[in-house]
């Protein structure tokens, strides 16, 4: 079945437009993902005009290998399955463009002395921490990872989550957030092992995956500075109050500040830093054109990215509203009275109840509960 996306042309297996994964060679439901790395392709090329070559080192049906070659970029296209390696060199020249399509492990390749590569992308099936130490070992300038396996990450799946992660994610109502920072954190401690430091500059939880841009640095010193992003977090499951400790260290209250409650999970090592640059956020946003078929809704995302605050977890005001017994009003209504009140706000792209604050659970209920209803 032929599919076009991004004006780009390939050929894949029927069944695979369902948008099973394990088909492996093309799953429609990551079109937006793909339409973002373009997007960010574009906008840090004008970052650092130095960055040619790209890897796709999970290339399938080659799609994503594929339109970063359309666009002008020194393309690796690497798989270890023989049928698609076989599949992405056809689409390679069905879509007239150049690229190398190699049969090989992408860890293999990555460790080669010889390969040096100034984006790399990581999009496996699931985890993607198998390959990372070989990543950031070789990716020169931009690292993009996709981790698919969101219920580890986000605590649904303790043990799960810890042996892929090597941290405790907890399941609360900022799960999704909680993927991220884990992921984040993750890749920090990974690339501090070869003296690498991160930056995340694009990162966004979209449907089943998390999707991270992080430009990366060859000091020891800018590994350092990652890992000091790196903290814990606190969270009492009766009130919902939670708070943040920076440090590798786990200093979390054993009993809630707030409540007393003795039920607080502690969840770390996660990343406590922004997520994102906002003026690069804003520089995909302008590279996104009418050739993307996710462009609305790829422009939403961004436009919520580059407005959202820093802290590290947001708040859901159905989840506050049911533990008060109260009924939700109006979201910009809810937030207008927390900013009347002198708290800075903000919407989250993480869902449309969701939102951030620099004010506590307590807070929050006193600057808004009067306008709620019972």
């Amino acid at each position: 079945m032929r599919v076009t996306e991004g004006g780009v042309s390939i050929e894949v297996p029927g069944e695979s437009t369902h948008g099973v994964e394990a088909s492996v060679f093309y799953n429609p439901r990551q079109e937006l993902n793909r339409d973002l790395t373009v997007a960010t392709l574009r906008a840090y090329r004008e970052r650092e005009p130095r960055a040619e070559s790209y890897l796709d080192a999970m290339t399938a049906s080659g799609i994503r290998g594929i339109r970063a070659a359309a666009d002008g970029w020194t393309v690796t296209c690497c798989d270890r399955d023989e049928t698609a390696v076989s599949l992405a060199r056809e689409n390679v020249t069905r879509a007239g463009v150049e690229a190398t399509v190699l049969e090989r492990d992408a860890r293999s390749l990555l460790f080669d002395a010889d390969s040096v590569f100034d984006v790399v992308d990581l999009d496996p099936y699931g985890t993607p921490m198998p390959f990372a130490d070989a990543a950031v070992s070789t990716c020169r300038n931009l690292l993009c990872v996709t981790a698919t396996d969101t219920a580890p990450l986000c605590g649904a799946h303790l043990n799960s989550g810890i042996r892929s992660y090597a941290a405790v994610p907890r399941n609360t109502e900022y799960h999704t957030e909680m993927g991220v920072r884990v992921l984040l954190s993750a890749l920090a401690r990974s690339a501090a092992r070869f003296d690498v430091g991160i930056t995340p500059i694009l990162t966004h939880a979209s449907s089943h995956y998390v999707r991270t841009y992080l430009e990366v640095t060859h000091k020891a010193t800018a590994a350092d500075d990652a890992l000091g992003h790196l903290g814990h977090l606190a969270h009492c499951e009766d009130c919902l109050h939670r708070e943040h400790v920076s440090g590798l260290l786990a200093n979390t209250p054993e009993t809630c500040p707030a409540c007393g409650s003795e039920r607080v999970l502690a969840a770390g090592p996660v990343w406590l830093g922004p997520i994102r640059e906002r003026a690069f956020t804003a520089a995909v946003r302008e590279q996104l054109s009418d050739e993307f078929a996710t462009a609305s809704s790829a422009h939403t995302l961004l436009e919520t990215l580059e407005t959202e605050l820093d802290e590290p977890t947001y708040f859901d005001q159905h989840r506050l509203c049911k533990l008060w017994g109260l009924s939700a009003n109006r979201m910009d209504d809810f937030l207008a009275d927390l900013e009347s009140a002198g708290y800075a706000t903000s919407r989250t792209h993480y869902g449309g109840t969701t939102f951030k604050t620099d004010a506590t659970v307590d807070e929050i209920y006193e600057a808004t509960a009067h306008a709620l209803t019972d």
